[in-house]
C-alpha cells in the first residue's frame, strides 16, 4: 500500500498525448414523478442540464484532472455541439490543435436522462446517441497526422481511445504506434468492441481482425466483453479472462494485456511472464459509465511518471472503483486516490482512527466524494475538551440526522479565546483522536477561526446540529444553512454532564488525594 501511495505522490505533471473518438456527453437530470398519461412511460420533470467531455475527450479530461499536460487529437463536426465540446476542452486546459472539423459528419453526442425517484439516488433512464461511424476521409487522416505527430516528440505516453466512431483508422493508429515504438514511448489502447467469429482461422487472428491495427502497442485494456468478442473465448471467470489476456498478448504483438472485470477487478498478463489478478474491494456502484476511461487515464499517468506496470494496474483498479461510485464520467483527482489508499491502509489497523482526522482540503474532497454517492452531511462543532457521556449521546444523535457526521474541533488557540488561559486541558491532536475513535463520527477537522462559519459555507451541510443548551438564534451558521436548503437540529440536552463541572470536581478531589498519599 505504501508503494501505491508513493507512486501517486510521484505522478508530477507529465505530457501525455491522446488520440481517439471525441464525444459530447449531455445529461438531463430531473425527478421521475409518475407515469405519463400519453403512454406507459415515466415522466421526467427536468430541472438541470449538464455537458461533459466524452470518449477520448473524457480520457483527456480525466488526465488533466490528475495533473497531466494533455494534447488531444480527433475529429468533430462543424456544429453547435462541437463548439460546446471545444469550450470544455479550453476550460480544462487541454491542447486540441489536432482536433479537426469535418462538415461531412455530426459531432458524436450521447444524451442521457437521469431520474430521481422521491428525491433519492439518481438512475439513468434512457440514452440517445447521435453519431456517424464511417472512417475518416484521407484528407482528414493527413490533417490529424500532420498536427498530432509534433505532439508525440514531447509525450511521455500516448493513449488511444477507440470507440469505433471512425477516428481511429488503421493507418492513423499504425503510424502513431510505429512512431512511438521507435522512440520508446509507451502506447496504451482502449480497443473497440468487435465480433470475433469471422476473424479467426486455425487458432490465429486473420489479417483483417480489427485488433491488428493495434499491433506493436505497449498495452491493451479491453473489458470482459470486448476481450471475449476479440478472442472468441469465454471470460466469465478470472481464470478465463486471464487466458484471454494471454491470447491478446501473443496474437497482437503487445507487451501486456489487461482485462477489466467490473466486480472482479482486473487481470494482467505481461510478455515477461508475469500474470496477476487484482481484485477490487466492495463498493457502492452507482454508474459504470467512465470506468474504462478512468483505467486508461490512470495507467497512462502512472506509466508516464515511470511507475512499474504492475503497480500502475493496481492504481488503475483503485481509481476505477472510485469512478463507479459517481454518476456519469466525473473526474477522480489524485487527492481522492491518495485518500482512498490511506483509508485502506488505516483500515488494516482497526485500532487506529487517525485517518478520520483530516485537513480542510482533504475534508472537502472526501465530502464531495460521498455526496456523489448520494450521502447527506450532518455537521457540528465544539471544543470537546474532556469527552463525557453527554458528548457521546449528543454525537450519536447528530449522526442519526444524516448519512455522515463531520465534527469541527476548535483549535487550542480558539479554545483559549473562548474558555480562558487554563483551557484546553488536552491538546487539539489528542481531542481529535478521541473524537475520531467514536464510531458515530465519520470525519474530524480542526479549525482556528473564532467561529466555524467559513467551514459551514464551504461544506454546505444538509443538517447543522447543536446541543440543547443553545437557542436557535445563537447558533452560528443557522440562517445560512436554512437559506441554502438545509435544516438546523437542536439535540436533546443531557443534564448532569459538563466539562467545567468535571474539572471543578477533579480540582476538589486532588488535594484530598495528595493528603492521603502523605499519610500513607
Amino acid at each position: 500500500m505504501q508503494e501505491l501511495i508513493q507512486s501517486v505522490q510521484a505522478f508530477g505533471s507529465p505530457s501525455i498525448a491522446v488520440l481517439g473518438d471525441l464525444i459530447l456527453d449531455r445529461y438531463t437530470w430531473g425527478n421521475a414523478e409518475r407515469v405519463s398519461q400519453e403512454a406507459p412511460v415515466i415522466l421526467l420533470r427536468a430541472d438541470y442540464h449538464e455537458e461533459r467531455p466524452g470518449g477520448a475527450a473524457s480520457v483527456a479530461f480525466l488526465l488533466a484532472s490528475l495533473g497531466a499536460q494533455v494534447s488531444l487529437a480527433g475529429v468533430l463536426g462543424s456544429d453547435l455541439w462541437a463548439e460546446h465540446l471545444r469550450a470544455l476542452l479550453r476550460q480544462a486546459g487541454i491542447r486540441h490543435d489536432a482536433v479537426l472539423a469535418d462538415s461531412r459528419r455530426p459531432t458524436t453526442v450521447k444524451e442521457r436522462f437521469i431520474g430521481r425517484a422521491q428525491q433519492r439516488h439518481p438512475q439513468q433512464m434512457l440514452r440517445v446517441d447521435y453519431e456517424v461511424r464511417e472512417a475518416l476521409h484521407s484528407d482528414l487522416e493527413n490533417g490529424v497526422l500532420a498536427r498530432f505527430m509534433p505532439e508525440l516528440e514531447h509525450a511521455k505516453a500516448v493513449l488511444i481511445s477507440d470507440y469505433n466512431k471512425g477516428a481511429c483508422t488503421p493507418r492513423l493508429v499504425r503510424e502513431v504506434i510505429a512512431t512511438c515504438r521507435s522512440r520508446g514511448t509507451p502506447v496504451l489502447v482502449d480497443p473497440i468492441r468487435c465480433p470475433a467469429s469471422s476473424h479467426w482461422a486455425h487458432d490465429r487472428p486473420t489479417a483483417d481482425h480489427p485488433f491488428q491495427k493495434y499491433a506493436g502497442a505497449t498495452l491493451l485494456t479491453p473489458n470482459r466483453l470486448e476481450a471475449s468478442l476479440a478472442t472468441g473465448l469465454p471470460t466469465d471467470t478470472v481464470e478465463e479472462a486471464l487466458q484471454a489476456a494471454v491470447v491478446l498478448l501473443h496474437c497482437f504483438d503487445v507487451q501486456a494485456a489487461i482485462v477489466t472485470l467490473d466486480r472482479d477487478g482486473m487481470v494482467f498478463a505481461h510478455r515477461d511472464g508475469r500474470r496477476c489478478h487484482c481484485p477490487t474491494r466492495p463498493r457502492q456502484v452507482y454508474d459504470i459509465t467512465g470506468a474504462g476511461d478512468m483505467v486508461l487515464a490512470v495507467l497512462g499517468m502512472a506509466l508516464a511518471a515511470g511507475t512499474d506496470l504492475e503497480l500502475a494496474v493496481r492504481l488503475a483498479n483503485v481509481a476505477a472503483g472510485l469512478e463507479v461510485e459517481k454518476i456519469g464520467v466525473a473526474p477522480v483527482r489524485r487527492e481522492e486516490i491518495l485518500a482512498d489508499l490511506q483509508a485502506s491502509a488505516a483500515a488494516s489497523s482497526p485500532k487506529d482512527a487517525s485517518h478520520k482526522v483530516v485537513s480542510r482540503e482533504q475534508l472537502l474532497i472526501e465530502v464531495a466524494r460521498r455526496r456523489a454517492q448520494g450521502q447527506r452531511l450532518a455537521f457540528t462543532n465544539g471544543c470537546f475538551d474532556i469527552l463525557h457521556a453527554g458528548h457521546v449521546r449528543y454525537l450519536y444523535e447528530a449522526r442519526a440526522q444524516a448519512d455522515m457526521l463531520v465534527v469541527a474541533l476548535n483549535s487550542d488557540r480558539s479554545v483559549r479565546e473562548l474558555k480562558g488561559p487554563t483551557r484546553p486541558v488536552q491538546p487539539q491532536e489528542a481531542r481529535a483522536q478521541v473524537l475520531a475513535a467514536l464510531e458515530c463520527v465519520d470525519l474530524v477537522t480542526i479549525f482556528d477561526e473564532p467561529t466555524p462559519l467559513s467551514l459551514i459555507q464551504a461544506l454546505r451541510p444538509d443538517v447543522l446540529v447543536k446541543g440543547g443548551d443553545y437557542r436557535r438564534e445563537a447558533i452560528v451558521g443557522a440562517d445560512w444553512v436554512e437559506a441554502h436548503g438545509g435544516r438546523v437540529h437542536i439535540a436533546a440536552y443531557h443534564a448532569g454532564f459538563s466539562t467545567t463541572a468535571l474539572l471543578t470536581k477533579a480540582q476538589t478531589l486532588a488535594p484530598a488525594s495528595l493528603a492521603q498519599k502523605k499519610v500513607a
